[in-house]
């Protein structure tokens, strides 16, 4: 059965935090289909925005989403990456649609500073997270009853998994390829983008 990978982004997004995962999954569905050429694909990924518009990344790079808030398919894993994040938190349609998209999903993942989204939806109460190193202070004054880890690359709680800044969400994705497809693959991937893989939390 091949897994949908639905990647919100927003104005001020860090590009690496959802071009990377967006790399790894898509990445490794091009590695599988070489394999088996006859099988289904493991993972189909695309990007979601509030109102499907160009959305402004940080640094300036123009995305454009392929679907909105109301037009996209089913997502099976949620992933919300990080970056400028302080204007998203206060838009209700936006922690409404996190929490609605993660209540029918069978995974939730967060990159960098996309921890802070899933704490506002309520996602990682009483569990374990982490974030970018920057603002593991800030997430824990903010959200108390988390417990926040530092020194991490990411923190698998099953259902929701968090990771830190950047290059680290590259390290979950492609920990999420092993759990979801096999060692071999996530292996694989990582050899193709010739990235060399992270493969313990620490």
């Amino acid at each position: 059965m091949t897994i949908s990978v639905g990647i919100f982004v927003f104005p001020d997004v860090e590009v690496l935090d959802f071009a990377g995962p967006y790399e790894v999954f898509t990445t490794a569905s091009r590695v599988f289909a070489r394999i088996h050429p006859e099988a289904e694909l493991p993972f189909s990924t695309f990007t979601v925005a509030a109102d499907g518009a160009a959305v402004r990344a940080r640094a300036g790079l123009s995305v454009l989403p392929e679907y909105d808030f109301t037009s996209h398919p089913p997502i099976d894993l949620l992933l919300v990456p990080g970056g400028v994040v302080s204007a998203e938190l206060e838009k209700p349609a936006v922690i409404e649609w996190i929490s609605q998209a993660a209540a029918k999903a069978d995974i939730v993942a967060a990159v960098c500073t996309g921890a802070f989204l899933l704490a506002r939806s309520g996602l990682l109460e009483s569990k374990a997270a982490t974030t970018h190193w920057e603002d593991i202070a800030e997430l824990r004054r903010d959200y108390p009853r988390l417990t926040v880890l530092e020194g991490k690359r990411w923190v698998d709680e099953g259902y929701v998994i968090t990771s830190g800044g950047i290059s680290a969400g590259i390290d979950m994705c492609l920990h999420l390829v092993e759990r979801l497809a096999g060692g071999d693959l996530a292996e694989r991937t990582a050899h193709q983008m010739e990235y060399r893989w992270l493969d313990s939390p620490g």
